[in-house]
Formats: structure tokens, sequence, C-alpha cells
């Protein structure tokens, strides 16, 4: 999987907020609001570029103290949210 091309974290007003830059910035629809915890695996999808649930996962289990069940969760839930909002692609 993969972050769609024109999509992007940004901070407003003190929250993180991925949206669409360009002509999908006009859809406030598309605004996403993640916590702390979503925003760091956001940043982490980026950066490895094409991501799986394993690979979150063992970041975030690096990252933060948790469990890989738990982490696992998170990611798949995380994952499950931009999948619904279509702001990620398959490989």
């Amino acid at each position: 999987m993969r972050i769609k091309k024109g999509f992007v974290l940004r901070e407003v007003c003190g929250e993180n907020v991925v949206m669409g830059e360009g002509l999908k910035a006009i859809d406030f629809r598309k605004m996403l609001a993640l916590n702390k915890s979503a925003a760091w695996l956001w940043k982490e999808a980026q950066a490895q570029g094409d991501f799986t649930v394993e690979s979150l996962t063992a970041r975030l289990c690096e990252e933060y103290d948790v469990t890989a069940e738990k982490a696992r969760s998170s990611v798949n839930a995380f994952i499950e949210e931009l999948d619904k909002e279509g702001v990620i692609e398959a490989q």
C-alpha cells in the first residue's frame, strides 16, 4: 500500500489534518483529523513509501511501549480509515 499522491499532513490550529492539495483541497469532506499516534503512523507510512500492516506494526512497537497485538490493531484501524477516505492505494 501507499499514500496517494496529492494528500498531505498539515497542522491546522494545533490539530493534525490530512488534506488534498490542489483541486482535491476544494473537497473539505476529505479533511481527516489525526491524533498524535495516527499522525506518527502517517509520517512513517510516507517515509516507507510502500508499507504493509506488518511494517507499520513493527515500527510502532519500536517507537512506543506497546504489544504487537495492540499495535497491529491500531495499524489496522488506521489503514481502514485511510482506505475508507480514499487516501491510500494498493501496490
